[in-house]
């Protein structure tokens, strides 16, 4: 049987911006691979090269040099309309600031997306309280944004990122404006959601989030300076008697 490519590769990734007319590199020289399954955290201070690489993976930004490939697809090779289409099947975000739209309530910012994919009104909403369900919110589907605490609002952010059953979920600083406790409840949801098969990938700068992550990814200064995995730490066998 043929094994299947990861889910993202990055080989030799580099991205050069050009700003007052000086070339900037962010991000320069960066491989590694994203199995499906794996839970992630991308580390490093500002302007480590995070938010563009966070951008290349959600197919929101092309590499200057080297690939990016998707399920073995080299993401260079498709049309814009393509990879706009692949992104919304494809890649659930999350973002620190929730991104909800205030005039509309959960049920009806989670079935956002699906409205670009010709998916009737009806179907939406059922497949939008389904989702809601899965982060615990469906009690609130009826609620407008402003009647939310900011950990309700991260979750409903968080059912609209996997309304399309999305092959990845990336979340930049998903508890970057949350308290301590509340942080905490989201990042044992996306650890749940990872044991469901769910791939997410978490930009930050918080160490306390990495250590919820089987592997941690470390950038500086644009570049991959570390690749680290968590090995779990195995039950000690009873002694024979």
């Amino acid at each position: 049987m043929t094994a299947l490519p990861p889910l993202i590769s990055l080989q030799s990734v580099s991205r050069t911006y050009r700003a007052d007319g000086v070339a900037v590199t962010a991000v320069r020289n960066v491989s590694f691979d994203i199995e499906r399954g794996e839970i992630v955290a991308v580390m490093g201070p500002s302007g480590s090269g995070k938010s563009t690489l966070m951008n290349m993976i959600g197919l929101l930004d092309l590499p200057s040099e080297g690939a990016l490939y998707l399920e073995g697809a080299d993401v260079a090779d498709l049309s814009e309309d393509h990879r706009s289409s692949l992104r919304a099947r494809s890649i659930g975000f999350v973002f620190q600031s929730y991104n909800l739209l205030a005039r509309h309530n959960a049920i009806e910012n989670v079935a956002l997306p699906l409205v670009y994919c010709g998916i009737s009104r009806k179907e939406r909403l059922v497949r939008a309280e389904q989702s809601l369900e899965a982060v615990g919110m469906v009690h609130r589907a009826h609620h407008f944004p402003r009647q939310l605490s900011g950990g309700e609002q991260q979750r409903v952010a968080i059912a609209r990122a996997l309304i399309a059953s999305p092959l990845i979920v990336l979340a930049d600083e998903p508890t970057g404006a949350l308290d301590s406790r509340t942080g905490a409840e989201i990042l044992a949801l996306f650890a749940a959601l990872n044991r469901t098969g769910q791939t997410i990938v978490m930009i930050t700068h918080d160490p306390g989030i990495a250590t919820q992550c089987r592997r941690t990814i470390r950038l500086h200064d644009g570049e991959l300076v570390a690749d680290e995995t968590l090995v779990p730490i195995l039950p000690k066998r009873n002694a024979a008697p």
